[in-house]
């Protein structure tokens, strides 16, 4: 079984100084390859240094909506070259979050669209966050129209509607430890309606680890129990989403395995 860990952040402080250890876990539980998402200056640095430096990580790199506020001109033109790393895959985690509210609500729309805008003109998918902002991140993707690229909407968490509205913008969900909650009912019911295309699987480690593992620090190999839910979920044999998903991240991100 071969498993991509579609979101993961090894440049956190809570890896940074034991990341072999973290990858060679990982690697125990079948999670092959992994994708280090930044969010600011230095986290985006973070996750390029250690695409280079490992060959099955890879970096998605952007602006998170709590970080808009920092995000200017200067930092907008280091993001443009560091976009073209080869070892970047996608532009995130960009998008919107009005639980945290730490950046007001029409800075982080703007911040959201240009990151987007971006990607476009830079043929990347985005890697979204979104956060109790469902309808305003949804209306931005639409407007903005990322079919050609796509996308991925991180930690998907919402029901079915939610589900079928995003994957008709072109957009792809990922599955974080959430579907593996055992009171996440809409998020299961949006796990069996999920077409097995456009399903992709992720920690978001460190936070949100799954079943049994819930309330622990996350870690990418823990990509599997999730996977393992997702499964159980949709009747199905975890080895094919265990193939689905890690064909769907590869084609999107344009890796050849």
């Amino acid at each position: 079984m071969q498993i991509f860990d579609s979101h993961t952040h090894l440049n956190d402080d809570a890896f940074i100084d034991n990341v072999e250890k973290y990858i060679y876990h990982a690697e125990k539980l079948g999670v092959c390859k992994m994708a280090i998402v930044g969010s600011n200056a230095k986290l985006n640095q973070l996750s390029l240094e250690l695409s280079h430096k490992y060959d099955n990580l890879y970096s998605i790199i952007g602006w998170h909506p709590e970080d808009a506020l920092n995000y200017n001109d200067e930092q907008e033109n280091i993001l443009k070259e560091q976009l073209k790393d080869p070892k970047v895959v996608a532009l995130g985690e960009i998008g919107l979050d009005y639980h945290q509210d730490v950046t007001p609500r029409e800075l982080q729309m703007k911040v959201f669209r240009r990151q987007i805008q971006i990607a476009k003109s830079m043929n990347l998918p985005i890697s979204v966050h979104n956060r109790d902002a469902f309808e305003d991140t949804y209306e931005i993707i639409k407007d903005e129209d990322v079919h050609a690229n796509g996308g991925i909407i991180h930690s998907f968490n919402g029901d079915v509607d939610w589900l079928n509205k995003f994957i008709d913008l072109g957009m792809h969900v990922s599955y974080s430890g959430v579907a593996s909650f055992k009171k996440t009912h809409e998020v299961h019911d949006a796990v069996r309606a999920t077409p097995i295309d456009r399903m992709l699987v992720e920690t978001d480690a460190p936070y949100l680890a799954p079943e049994p593992l819930r309330g622990h620090q996350n870690e990418p190999a823990y990509t599997l129990y999730t996977l393992e839910a997702v499964a159980r979920f949709r009747d199905e044999n975890p080895d094919v989403i265990a193939k689905a998903t890690y064909n769907n991240t590869l084609k999107l991100f344009g890796i050849k395995d």
